[in-house]
């Protein structure tokens, strides 16, 4: 039955790649407010269109922040119940000036639609709906479905435990597919074993009780942009390895087998580098794709202080403004490498500076799906049945904070099964996703369903 759903599916891509350019219309950014009607609109999108599909139980989960969107399919006794995860919301699109066609209004280009959201991941969030709304409608999927479409991914799921304690009824499976988390590779076929884990920090130095005069007090005050550049100087070495004492006390070692995956996947850093005008950078011990996958890393992801404005201000500021973020590797535990690196920066600190940091959520771990899951051995089956070959397994530097919640919380595993490529802009002007991988995702999904249609509930448990 699989492969007549993706037959039907692929002779529909034309109208699907309609509904999706609709989707891509709707300017869901969850992190700015005055984006809040596109964010509600896109929630209405979804519900209609899963209460179309013929889904139940469609509704709203509430966890104080962004509704999640969820429906249900449980017309499969005995058959696994797999939650499908995607989220409908997306960066902000700014710079504009940078985009060649309007960041919301999809653009169709040498075979690949342009617009925010199109690779992460509303492209590959449709695939998922669409393949189950298909199989509804011939008559049944192989096993029960749970949609699980989040609105707060993109500012690190701060209400998803919140929203899962709330709403656990609609969240009983036994394993999550998710939509996220795409191909690490624009040749190689791959799977998708795990990803990074994220913590964030917020940090305000201040030198004196305020902003002074630069010709009265320079030079006998110090500058608090000076004193937080120092800081943050200091936390790698030259040659960009992290000089933080302690940092990588939990961090699980690189096996055999993450190196010859890793290896598999090397990537020519000249084009790599070429590729954005950049140098080479991080521990030249490790090769590029071990340094931007398995290993942690500290990012200062935005920095301020004193005056940013039009001409020039002559003030000695008082006040410096820096926001964190850590990836994380296997092992490590989010709320202890938070507290490591506040240590370190309040023992760097001089006398007569004081550190504020903002409270954040402790973060994510890193995930690993592990050897001989259902999961994976139903996934790689896929992959080499539509590519003719065996995948390559990768990990993400990027972060997913679901699957390491889902496990934690719900005792869930997660296969990330996305179809997005790395080369795709996310995040960056000029987004695209590859019309060639809407209908590969059309003809995988189908096929992915049915293998684990195949599995009992209790393997996909662990038991």
């Amino acid at each position: 039955m699989s492969e007549a759903v993706a037959e039907a599916l692929v002779a529909r891509k034309d109208e699907i790649l309609e509904r999706l350019k609709a989707l891509l219309r709707l300017p869901s950014v969850s992190t700015d407010p005055a984006y809040a009607e596109g964010m509600k609109a896109t929630r209405e999108f979804l519900l209609a269109r899963l209460k179309e599909a013929g889904l139940t139980d469609v509704r709203l989960l509430d966890g104080g922040g962004q509704p999640a969107v969820t429906g249900a399919w449980m017309g499969a006794p005995g058959k696994p119940t797999l939650i499908v995860y995607g989220h409908y919301d997306v960066q902000p699109p700014d710079p504009l000036n940078l985009w060649i066609s309007p960041p919301f209004e999809p653009t169709i280009r040498d075979g690949r639609i342009y617009a925010r959201g199109a690779s992460d991941v509303k492209g590959s969030t449709l695939i998922a709906v669409e393949t189950v709304a298909a199989f509804i409608a011939a008559g049944g999927c192989p096993v029960n479905i749970r949609f699980f479409l989040e609105g707060e991914e993109e500012i690190g799921s701060p209400s998803l435990l919140t929203l899962i304690e709330r709403n656990r009824d609609a969240l009983v499976a036994d394993a999550v597919l998710s939509a996220d988390g795409g191909r690490a590779s624009t040749t190689l076929p791959t799977v998708n074993v795990g990803s990074r884990g994220l913590t964030k920090l917020e940090v305000t130095l201040r030198t004196a009780s305020k902003d002074m005069h630069s010709g009265r007090y320079g030079g006998a005050v110090r500058n608090a942009n000076h004193e937080l550049a120092k800081l943050i100087a200091g936390l790698h070495d030259d040659a960009g390895r992290i000089a933080v004492p302690g940092f990588f006390d939990d961090l699980a070692p690189i096996g055999p087998r993450e190196r010859a995956d890793a290896a598999a996947l090397a990537m020519k850093e000249a084009e790599f580098y070429g590729d954005i005008a950049a140098t080479p950078y991080g521990d030249p011990a490790l090769g590029l794709r071990e340094r931007i996958t398995l290993m942690p890393t500290i990012e200062v992801n935005g920095m301020w202080g004193g005056y940013t404005g039009a001409g020039s201000k002559t003030v000695l500021p008082c006040e410096a403004h820096a926001k964190f973020t850590m990836r994380l590797g296997p092992g490590q535990d989010p709320a202890r490498v938070q507290k490591v690196l506040r240590g370190h920066l309040l023992a760097k600190a001089p006398a007569g500076v004081t550190l504020e940091f903002l409270d954040q959520d402790a973060g994510s771990p890193a995930f690993t799906l592990r050897e001989g899951h259902p999961l994976l051995v139903a996934a790689e089956r896929v992959i080499e049945t539509t590519t003719g070959r065996a995948p390559v397994r990768a990990r993400i530097g990027g972060t997913l904070p679901i699957t390491a919640i889902f496990q934690e919380t719900l005792g869930l595993d997660t296969l990330m099964f996305g179809y997005a490529m790395p080369d795709e802009d996310v995040h960056a002007p000029n987004e695209f996703f590859r019309l060639s991988s809407l209908e590969e995702g059309l003809r995988g999904w189908p096929l992915l369903l049915s293998e684990l249609g195949k599995v009992t509930p209790e393997a996909l448990r662990g038991r």
